[in-house]
């Protein structure tokens, strides 16, 4: 039972990666699923919350605020919840950004515990670092080559997805230095790190998988 994550640069093509990997191997794509463990214990249930559609956007919008890159520091959601005998009750939850990291933290250590799982983002290269079975990758491309893509992707120019790439590094490289401690660049970090300019998708993926499969249950691979 092995477990990957996947730490990627903007524009590098890491998501689509990551749900290439999942497919192939049949492992769990973990990214609805940490956000409702987290929603699980802050107390939230978004199945009771289902019939109230604004608090529902709220949760989910407080939960991604949570668990993606960006300035955090205060996170605060009110909601609205219905009880047994039917009666709406108010409540607030506000988190600060130790518990968010607590939070997360949790959730990436309870997708590992359940195995086969492919965890994009959130910390997992940190969170996971010395524990057994797991496979950590990164995967990035020249700042051109994201750009080009970018550009190509959102229809906009080139010097606005310049911006958009640097913002986008630029608050990915914060949020795990403080929340998580890491220059998320360190490649000690990591077992492998594909550069997508010389790998395309699928053969990105198969790599990952190939190395995931070597992998010993009981110890970290050396690549």
């Amino acid at each position: 039972m092995a477990v990957i994550t996947i730490s990627r640069q903007y524009g590098s093509g890491g998501t689509e990666i990551a749900m290439r990997v999942s497919e192939m191997l049949g492992y769990s794509y973990l990214d609805k699923l940490i956000m409702t463990q987290i929603a699980e214990e802050v107390g939230l249930s978004m199945e009771d919350l289902g019939e109230f559609s604004e608090e529902y956007t709220k949760i989910k919008n407080f939960l991604l605020r949570i668990v993606t890159p960006g300035p955090h520091t205060f996170v605060k959601v009110a909601i609205r919840k219905r009880d047994t005998s039917g009666e709406e009750t108010a409540s607030t939850i506000q988190l600060n950004d130790a518990r968010c990291a607590a939070l997360i933290r949790s959730a990436v250590h309870r997708a590992y515990q359940q195995g086969n799982a492919v965890i994009v983002g959130r910390g997992g290269q940190a969170t996971l670092q010395d524990m057994p079975g797991v496979l950590h990758v990164r995967i990035e491309a020249p700042l051109r080559t994201r750009i080009l893509r970018v550009q190509e992707r959102e229809g906009i120019g080139f010097k606005e997805a310049e911006r958009l790439v640097k913002r986008q590094d630029r608050i990915a490289e914060q949020y795990l230095r403080h929340l998580f401690g890491i220059n998320w660049a360190d490649s000690s970090l990591y077992h492998v790190i594909i550069n997508t300019a010389k790998w395309d998708v699928a053969a990105a993926a198969q790599l990952i998988a190939d190395l995931a499969q070597r992998m010993p249950a009981d110890k970290a691979i050396i690549a």
